[in-house]
């Protein structure tokens, strides 16, 4: 009698366990196919494995956000003048963490965005402004803005988190000069930086820099099926992008990039130019470059200002030197165009 009773007791007792692990495994697995489904702007739901292919039919197209308008695109924001002379610039910052984007052709991704893209704006004062930044939290979590470079403890964006809803704003005096960036500073401050909350912020000296065909490109990726690791690397959002759409300069132009670094979970990224040489100012604060080269190597937030131009006119890559992160998507070309030849047959042939 007694073992019978033992018997049922181990036997009910197993079938608890066995009953809880089944609830364990049914929870991971819903856990893991919410972190690996996608929800598309028309509320269909996707798969994602991770893998990127490049998109060999891919025709350049903007998807969801242009890297083309961004490139070139610079916010000097509201300019007014104070009674001391004083420049007084203000911006915007709306933070959203709802958006569901096509990061890359049949790729969509919960993109977090500052003014409806990532990256955001890039915001461009000069050494000496007085900078007003009104932030406005329009997501369902906390956020701020981190602006690098130097200001106030309380302008910081560190620690007056700004909840759903909320409004903050951050006023300094621009400096030094150079090309910073700003982003998220909300822990996890990886997922915040990773999901797009960042942007580039430009402050020129007061004496001007040599006129040039000025870019940003801010070297980003994205983790699309959570595992810390990512899935694809590119220059301002979408991968491969300027494979397909080249950048078009001209013959013995100077070009000015501003090169920002903000890709997280892996330890390094770099910059190569294909035949042809550039100068290199880290962090854009020095007047001199620090060295003339053909590839730079950037850790996580690093920066500087790459200035070239080219004698021959063609297709020219431009990409990482790392392979994973170039055969992934971070690549393109730069088409150098001998627009006065063009001008002088223009003339000649009176088209």
């Amino acid at each position: 009698m007694k073992k019978t009773r033992s018997n049922a007791v181990i036997l009910m007792i197993a079938l608890i366990i066995g009953l809880s692990m089944i609830v364990v495994f049914s929870t991971l697995s819903e856990v893991e196919l919410e972190q690996k489904t996608l929800v598309t702007s028309s509320g269909a739901l996707i798969r994602t494995t991770g893998e990127i292919i490049n998109p060999i039919d891919y025709s350049g197209e903007p998807l969801d956000f242009d890297p083309d308008s961004f490139l070139r695109d610079f916010n000097y924001g509201k300019v007014s003048q104070l009674s001391d002379g004083t420049t007084l610039r203000e911006f915007t910052l709306i933070a959203e963490d709802d958006k569901i984007m096509e990061i890359s052709p049949g790729i969509f991704f919960n993109v977090w965005t500052y003014n409806g893209a990532t990256p955001g704006p890039t915001i461009r004062v000069t050494e000496g402004d007085l900078i007003r930044v009104k932030f406005i939290n329009n997501g369902e979590k906390s956020h701020t803005v981190h602006f690098h470079g130097t200001h106030p403890a309380e302008m910081d964006g560190v620690f007056e988190n700004v909840g759903p809803g909320g409004k903050f704003t951050y006023e300094f005096v621009a400096g030094p000069a150079g090309v910073h960036l700003y982003h998220c500073h909300v822990a996890p401050v990886e997922e915040h930086v990773s999901r797009g909350l960042y942007g580039a912020f430009i402050i020129d000296p007061k004496e001007g820099r040599e006129p040039a065909d000025e870019m940003v490109m801010i070297l980003n990726g994205f983790d699309t099926d959570f595992d810390t690791e990512n899935n694809f690397y590119a220059v301002n959002t979408i991968p491969f992008y300027h494979l397909y759409k080249p950048i078009e300069i001209d013959l013995h132009k100077l070009v000015r990039l501003y090169v920002i670094n903000i890709l997280e979970f892996d330890p390094i990224n770099n910059f190569h130019l294909h035949g042809n040489m550039f100068n290199y100012y880290p962090i854009g604060t020095q007047s001199e470059p620090s060295s003339f080269t053909d590839i730079v190597t950037f850790s996580q937030g690093d920066r500087g200002i790459i200035e070239f131009e080219y004698k021959y006119p063609g297709k020219y890559l431009f990409h990482a030197h790392k392979v994973e992160f170039s055969e992934k998507g971070w690549v393109g070309i730069f088409l150098v165009k001998d627009n006065q030849e063009k001008n002088i047959q223009e003339i000649k042939y009176g088209t």
